[in-house]
């Protein structure tokens, strides 16, 4: 996947079927759009996504909610769903100015080729958000592209959007946050070094501390997979700052995974939570802790058996 971030001086060498979007979380919505440029490109167009850097509501500041889903992160989704280019365009004070009409000609057209966009029915584009679904169809014929306007996707009668998954984080109800983003909700990082304290009480884990940014469900115990180096793997893990052995307030993502014996600082992996069993506590002594995760171990071989 080609990446082109930073810079609004760039024109692709080929026309292009575009989506044009946030992308947070990457929920049914969002892939029902994606899929749309995907079967686009069968016919011979390069699959492109067009989107802001910073967002729009992180720009205005109009928002300061964490993400869904990571710069990062969103990046190698896209290059799995097999996306040609991605378009990180820079948003400042000028490119904000940009009338609606502007951004079609000079954006769309030149620079990406687009001949076919899929859009969502609630898309704003240029200048205080002007430009919409309605003035890119009826340019269409004039600029020689096609438009397709892509309903939103609903579960029990309230459509699937970024808000929607967010809520379900916050409360920490993974199965139905796996239903609306089609896959479980998954946090990228590359492995720390720790206390080493589980190697001491025959649970050895490894610890990935996120990004400021990204949105983490309640504070606790998760099943989880782990996805690392083309394959996955069962785990137990641990969102929190590990109250009794530790006094700071580093949150960190630190899994025991069932059957695995490698050291793995410094690798990428992905942990995936399917299940929330129980919130972080504080307890006496080690040798509580000790107990405690031992049950949460069990639980977790019943779980995935």
């Amino acid at each position: 996947m080609k990446l082109i971030q930073g810079t609004t001086e760039f024109e692709l060498d080929r026309e292009s079927a575009v989506a044009i979007g946030k992308f947070d979380g990457v929920h049914l919505g969002h892939q029902k759009l994606l899929q749309q440029i995907l079967d686009w490109k069968k016919e011979g167009l390069q699959a492109v996504i067009f989107t802001f850097d910073p967002p729009p509501a992180v720009f205005f500041q109009q928002t300061t909610k964490k993400e869904l889903t990571t710069q990062v992160e969103k990046r190698k989704l896209f290059e799995q769903m097999g996306i040609d280019v991605l378009i990180e365009f820079p948003l400042n004070m000028n490119t904000a100015a940009t009338r609606p009409i502007n951004f079609i000609e000079q954006i769309l057209v030149r620079r990406i080729k687009a001949k076919k966009i899929a859009a969502g029915t609630d898309l704003s584009f240029g200048y205080r958000g002007a430009g919409n679904c309605e003035l890119l169809q009826s340019k269409a014929n004039e600029y020689d592209f096609e438009v397709k306007i892509i309903d939103k996707v609903c579960l029990n009668g309230r459509e699937i959007s970024s808000t929607y998954v967010r809520e379900e984080v916050e409360k920490g109800d993974m199965e139905l946050v796996t239903t609306l983003m089609g896959s479980p909700y998954s946090v990228h990082g590359i492995v720390q070094h720790g206390q080493k304290l589980g190697r001491t009480i025959d649970m050895p884990t490894v610890n990935l501390l996120p990004i400021a940014d990204k949105l983490l469900p309640p504070r606790g115990v998760y099943f989880s997979y782990i996805y690392y180096g083309g394959q996955r793997w069962y785990g137990v893990t641990n969102i929190g700052c590990r109250p009794t052995v530790s006094a700071n307030e580093v949150i960190s993502v630190e899994t025991y995974i069932y059957g695995f014996d490698e050291e793995i600082y410094g690798e990428d992996i992905a942990v995936a939570l399917l299940h929330y069993r129980r919130p972080e506590m504080k307890f006496a002594n080690v040798e509580e802790l000790k107990n405690q995760m031992q049950q949460d171990r069990e639980a977790g071989r019943a779980y995935f058996a």
